[in-house]
Order: structure tokens, then sequence, then C-alpha cells
């Protein structure tokens, strides 16, 4: 094994309410592709913006062969070998790839810009991934796959030692991948140490070395991944002990087993580079939950039937008839509502009042020219109030006074004024305090026993198991498997742990 080349020990962030990172170590090696694994506020991004100049840290230290540094600022982190290239492509797309590449270093000649030298210094980086890539060309006329691929060569420009790709694959697809790959073989067999930051379980078995895992901003273990099953490194990531998963069973609704006549089937609905193809039916009177890690495309999925991503292959049939979901508006009139797992940027109107912000959907449906009567909305805003048990002064309190819990207790209200066929709720208890969390699954139990159909999304999957009478289990941008009835979490582990062929 290599000696280290970078390692981070110690290392703490706190921010106001919030400690990022607990003591957290991380060595890399030169020659290696190192996996950094994590749900959400894992502390992952903490970690990055911390070795990069970002953010200062609290407390530990930061050595580079062997000498301390102390990056201030991402231009003294990249001085001193570390390059990073995140998953949204920042550079300038009204450029050329070869000002992008050199952007911020372009050489001078007597004060002015040297334009031979920077397309030599820009097609020298292009060749050292074997792009074939025209360095006159703007940016914008490159597809996104190719504009990650410049990014990645202005991270090399510099002479990088370390290359930390932060979600490269997001946007890519199946032969894309796999050109990244090569790619990232080639700069291990160069000696540089690959910080590869993703969610997808089979990439980081086809390239990676080692993984360190974070959880809840603490170091859980850094292991080779040849020594490490997938079911452990989920179980490392969720803080779930295997013989543990393997106790927790769900409690089977009556009737589960009962096959009902599909209120929604989607049948091969994807869309390029955000979903494959996926088969899903809803019955009115059922909870489906949908199963996966971070990255998985649970959201994707969601935002594909509401037609925020519509979908460019399959059908999608509402009561046995053809639907057409080009957008959010095609959706709702078809009877689907739903709850983004982001209530706080495509939820709430933090200043407008609970009352507003529970009307919207439905004065939106009217249109401009029919508005709502005061005295109507008032009525309506009062009744979900009591019926949701809403904590709120008055109808009148603006709801970014509420609480976490009674934000998204409005937002239900917002979609079940409407009275929706189909409710599809990404992580409605995200971030609400166990009170709360209780309510809602109360509400979600109480809608299927009224007959509605729900499509349940949650990383918690006591909370999925607690709800749904079956779940289709995701990974990697499809869909692995669906089970019925009485369900574990280890039976949902197990089919996204199961592998496919090496990329």
């Amino acid at each position: 094994m290599a000696a280290p080349l970078l390692q981070m020990r110690g290392i703490a962030k706190a921010f106001p309410g919030l400690k990022a990172l607990d003591g957290v170590d991380l060595t890399l090696r030169a020659g290696e592709v190192h996996a950094l694994m994590g749900e959400n506020g894992a502390g992952k991004s903490t970690l990055i913006k911390t070795l990069t100049g970002v953010y200062a840290a609290d407390a530990g230290e930061i050595e580079l062969n062997g000498a301390r540094i102390q990056p201030r600022s991402t231009r003294e982190s990249e001085s001193a070998g570390i390059s990073t290239v995140y998953q949204e492509v920042n550079l300038i797309p009204t450029l050329s790839v070869a000002d992008n590449i050199l952007l911020g270093r372009q050489p001078t000649r007597f004060g002015f810009l040297n334009k031979n030298a920077i397309e030599k210094r820009a097609q020298a980086a292009l060749a050292r991934l074997g792009l074939k890539i025209d360095p006159h060309m703007t940016l914008n006329s490159l597809s996104m796959a190719e504009q990650q691929l410049v990014a990645i060569a202005r991270a090399l420009d510099v002479q990088a030692k370390v290359l930390i790709l932060d979600e490269p694959t997001s946007s890519l697809d199946e032969r894309e991948v796999k050109f990244l790959f090569d790619i990232m073989r080639r700069l291990r067999t160069e000696g540089m140490a690959l910080l590869f930051v993703t969610h997808f379980l089979d990439q980081v078995y086809a390239v990676a070395d080692r993984i360190t895992v974070l959880r809840n901003g603490r170091l859980v273990g850094e292991y080779p991944v040849a020594d490490l099953p997938r079911l452990k490194l989920i179980s490392a990531m969720l803080g779930r002990e295997f013989e543990e998963m393997q106790r927790i069973e769900s409690k089977a609704h009556t009737g589960a087993e009962e096959k009902k006549e599909a209120f929604l089937d989607a049948r091969g609905v994807g869309r390029t580079s955000v979903i494959n193809p996926i088969d899903l039916n809803i019955a009115a009177g059922e909870v489906l939950g949908l199963a996966g890690l971070l990255g998985s495309g649970r959201t994707e999925t969601a935002k594909m039937l509401f037609g925020v991503l519509p979908p460019d292959s399959g059908e999608i049939r509402i009561n046995n008839s053809p639907a057409e979901i080009r957008s959010p508006r095609d959706a709702v009139r078809q009877g689907l509502a739903f709850c983004s797992e982001d209530r706080k940027t495509e939820g709430i109107i933090p200043h407008l009042s609970v009352r507003e912000n529970m009307i919207l959907a439905m004065q939106a449906s009217r249109g401009a020219a029919r508005l709502l009567p005061t005295k109507e909305q008032t009525a309506i805003a009062d009744h979900y109030i009591r019926a949701l048990n809403i904590k709120t002064p008055n109808a009148e309190t603006p709801i970014g006074n509420l609480s976490g819990g009674n934000q998204q207790k409005v937002l239900l209200a917002r979609w079940l004024c409407m009275q929706p066929k189909l409710f599809i709720l990404d992580e409605p208890t995200r971030g609400i305090d166990v009170g709360a969390k209780a309510e809602i699954e109360k509400l979600v139990n109480s809608l299927r026993e009224k007959g509605m159909a729900v499509l349940f999304i949650s990383s918690e999957l006591e909370e999925v198991l607690r709800v749904s009478q079956r779940i289709a289990v995701l990974r990697d941008r499809k869909k692995v498997g669906e089970l019925t009835g009485a369900t574990t979490e280890h039976q949902i582990m197990e089919l996204i742990a199961r592998s496919e062929p090496n990329l």
C-alpha cells in the first residue's frame, strides 16, 4: 500500500445550531480511487469544502506530501495541487473550450493574452484525457458529458496531485460513465489520488479501491472495497447493523395482498440520463412505498410522474386510459398532487400567510380571472388548520414563522383541498419532530382508508415499512424489485445490494 499522499486528521466544523463535522479523518494515497460515501447530511460536502479552502476548519490538520497545509481559498488549494470538479459544471458557457480550461491563469506576452500558448496548453490538457474536442468550440455547443470532461481537463491543468470528483456521473448516461471511468483509471495509473463522491453503489464497486463512510458528521470507518460487501456498506451509511435489519419487520395492513385495479399505471416510463424505464402501478386505497438510497432515482421518478421532468419513453395510463402528462398542470388535471422534498425552495412562500400558501394550487387551477373569494379562502384555511392540527396563531400568520412540521402540514393541506386521486409525497417527514412525523403518518393511512392512492417516498425505511402495502425498490436510477405484504428492512437492503455487471 502506497504511503499517504493527503491526510486530514480530526477535522471539525460547526455552524450555528449544527455540528457538520466531528473529528473526521480522511487518508488518500497516490495511485488510488477513494470513494467518499454517506447519505444527506453526512458531512461529505463540508469535508470537501474544508479541504479546498471554502471553509476554515474549527479543529484538525491537513497534510499534503508530509507538509502541513491550511488552504484559505480554492486558489490556494489549487496551488497546493488539489483540484475539484463539481456536479454542476462551473464554467462559462459562452467562452471557448480553451479559454475555460485556462480561465484565470492564461499565459500572457507583453501584457496581452498569448492565444497560441493558451491553445497549446488546452490541447495538451484535452489530449491527456484522450479527448478529441476542438479547443476553439464554445463550451455551450458541447454535450453535458463533454462539458464535464472539459472541467476535468481544467482541473488537471494545474498539475494536480489530488483530484476531487463530486457527483461527476449524475448527468451522464451509461456510455459516458464508462468513458469517464476509463479516464479515472488512466489517472490512477499516473499516480494521482482521486476522491470520488457518489451515491451510485455499482459505480463505487466498479472503480474505487477504498471507501470512507461518514454518517451525521462523523467517521464510520475506512474500508478496502474488496473487504466491504454491499450490504455492510449500506448498513454503515444508514446506521443499521445487519442483525438489527433482520429483526425489524413491517406491519402488514389488512387487505394488502388483494389485487386492486390500478389508478395509475406507468409502463416503461423513463427519461434519458434521469431515470431508466420503469414500471409502476398504484391502486386507489393503496400506499406504494418508494425505497432506495440517495441518488437511486426516487425524487426523479416522482417528478417524472408529475410532469416536472416529463418522460421521453413509455406510457402512463390513468383509470386504464392513456394520459399525456407533460407538465404539472397536466398532472393536476388528471387528479395528481405532489409535495416536494424541498419545502423551503419548492414548497412554501415564506412571506405569504398560511391562508395564502394553502390556497395557491386551488387558485392556480381557477386562473387569474376567477379569484377565490377571501371568505372562502379563510373557510378552507380554518378547516385544514383544525383537521390537520396545524399550530399557528391564525390563518394570517406568515408561514415562515411556523415550525417545519407545521409548514409541511400547510403544504399537505394545499393539495388536499384539491381532492386529488393520487398524492405523491416526497420525504414528507424530513426535518420535522417525532410528533409531527406520527401525525403525518396517521394522515397518510387515513387518506388510504378513504380511497386515495399514495406514492410515499422516504429515506427512513422503517417509515416506508409502516405506511406502505407494497414497496418498489430503486437503485442507480432503475427499479430493481418490488415487495408486497409483510416486508423487512433486510429484504429491502438485499435488493439494493444485489450486484450488477461491472462497468
